[in-house]
């Protein structure tokens, strides 16, 4: 089985090779919205690893942060949608033209495929660096007005963005480190229980999952430590 209902976490499938993608997939996939596919597996495996992660049922979100002209970012957004992709990223700092440019890409491939366009996330800051809520807010406004379905921001500005932007705009928040978990290279981080009431729809979770000893315990208890009880299976 793949993913729940309930679901709302994201797993990073940064790993080097196909082979280490679908067995991490397969550990963790029961607890799983959606994997991330990154520049490091996608520059190795390519977009046959996206196909067949969704020909095993899987969501997949192509993080590849399209930053570029507005007609080379539109023509990547076309090929990202052919893919069957759930979700992709731009980088809100290359200008509402470019944003809209992807937008409306995705779109239009999307009808001539007759299927459901994938959802366009905006990078405000990456939670590597340094930042305030006024630079993020500022970032996501300008995304929401090109059209992008909702942003990338850790945790600490979901709360700002969520109540100045409403519900129906998405926040997908990385740098998500468990409370038994290393912070690492992160600067902005957070457990999955403050990224959740602050807001966040989905929360991204790469090594505290991928490094664990058993994978598919430690989605699940990432899993369970955002989910209501009620809901937990």
């Amino acid at each position: 089985m793949h993913g729940t209902d309930t679901s709302r976490l994201m797993v990073a499938l940064d790993v080097p090779t196909r082979e280490d993608a679908i067995e991490l997939a397969g550990k963790t996939g029961e607890y799983v919205a959606h994997f991330k596919v990154g520049s490091r597996l996608f520059t190795a495996e390519g977009p046959s690893l996206v196909r067949d992660l969704k020909t095993a049922g899987y969501g997949v979100f192509l993080d590849l942060k399209f930053h570029d002209i507005p007609n080379t970012v539109a023509e990547a957004a076309t090929v990202a949608t052919s893919l069957g992709v759930d979700f992709f990223d731009v980088h809100a700092a290359g200008g509402p033209v470019m944003m809209k440019a992807a937008v409306d890409a995705s779109r239009e491939e999307a009808a001539r495929l007759n299927t459901t366009p994938p959802k366009v996330l905006a990078i405000t800051v990456l939670t590597s660096m340094s930042s305030t809520v006024e630079e993020v807010l500022a970032l996501a406004e300008r995304a929401r007005d090109a059209g992008a379905h909702g942003i990338v921001s850790s945790a600490w500005e979901a709360r700002a963005i969520r109540k100045a932007l409403g519900d129906d705009f998405l926040i997908v928040t990385p740098g998500i480190r468990p409370a038994w978990a290393a912070k690492n290279d992160q600067e902005r981080v957070a457990t999955p229980e403050v990224a959740i009431a602050n807001g966040a729809d989905y929360i991204v979770v790469g090594r505290p999952i991928r490094n664990a000893e058993d994978p598919g315990q430690a989605a699940r208890l990432i899993h369970q430590a955002m989910t209501p009880a009620e809901l937990v299976r």
